[in-house]
């Protein structure tokens, strides 16, 4: 279903099962002999949910060998990599002394239950109420405690957010570690544009952020295809191409630097060699210059 202005969802229906299927992978990436990541709770929620082809997805069902995506192997790397990014950025930043952290999107993130936080962290997730109340309740009936002080902000994107964070217990005067993982092609090019612009009126120097990186350039017919594809061959009802939205778009790199942050970004390739992967030359060609954000907020002069 093409999106509208101001669609809902849950986590079984339009941008909810992106968030159902990515935990999906995750499930199926830690049931790997020794692997990268552990999510323990990524089965059970995606089980919950309730979406056949997410569970064939976290068994493995659907792996298509020597496919680019939907291999086995690739699959889990993929997925792996992207994970580990995310957590390694919150973990660099405890070990900085943040002691705040925001995750916007939130869908089935576990990281405020799985991630060994500092002691007096504030983890803030954002993200649709019914979202948040599903896995709220699901992970209390299976016995799971956030490992740090954990708010709920139960808000759409498109809404206040800044506000409804603020009325959870956010302290803008403290730094801040935030991460939009799997979000920004979801937003049309201007709402990217305003959501950094609200964390960085959000944010005391110091804070960081943690993002993916997108070449525009790469998002042609041959990409798109694919991405249709590879919905098709997961049985999902739901076809990604029908969420996204296309037309020009500032980099977020390039917004965020005249904002005032400092910014890198790690190419794809360079992630996965981090981790002893090979990156398959045919995602090169797809992806292009697709990478992973960082940036960190400058101090005034």
């Amino acid at each position: 279903m093409t999106r509208t202005e101001g669609d809902s969802w849950d986590l079984a229906t339009s941008v909810g099962a992106t968030a159902t299927g990515v935990a999906a992978s995750r499930a199926l990436a830690s049931k790997q002999p020794d692997p990268l990541i552990n999510d323990p709770y990524a089965d059970a929620l995606v089980r919950a949910v309730g979406l056949e082809h997410s569970i064939r997805l976290a068994d493995g069902e659907v792996c298509v060998e020597g496919d680019v995506m939907l291999d086995r192997q690739r699959m889990c790397e993929q997925i792996a990599v992207r994970t580990r990014f995310f957590d390694d950025f919150f973990t660099a930043a405890g070990e900085a002394g943040i002691r705040q952290a925001v995750i916007l999107a939130s869908g089935l993130d576990t990281r405020a239950y799985r991630l060994a936080w500092p002691a007096g962290t504030v983890v803030f997730e954002v993200d649709q109420p019914a979202v948040l109340e599903f896995k709220a309740r699901t992970l209390a009936g299976l016995g799971a405690q956030p490992a740090a002080d954990l708010h709920t902000v139960p808000v759409d994107l498109r809404d206040d957010w800044p506000k409804a964070l603020r009325d959870n217990g956010f302290d803008p005067g403290v730094p801040t570690a935030w991460i939009a993982e799997g979000l920004l092609i979801y937003l049309p090019p201007e709402a990217q544009d305003r959501l950094f612009d609200n964390i960085t009126a959000l944010s005391a120097p110091g804070s960081r952020l943690a993002t993916e990186h997108m070449d525009a350039a790469s998002l042609t017919d041959k990409w798109s295809e694919r991405v249709s594809q590879w919905s098709k061959k997961v049985g999902s009802d739901v076809d990604l191409m029908d969420l996204f939205y296309s037309g020009e778009r500032t980099s977020a790199r390039d917004h965020l630097t005249t904002l005032g942050w400092d910014a890198t970004v790690q190419p794809s390739r360079a992630a996965y060699e981090s981790h002893g992967f090979d990156y398959p030359d045919e995602l090169a060609d797809l992806a292009g210059d697709s990478g992973y954000l960082s940036a960190t907020l400058k101090t005034p002069n």
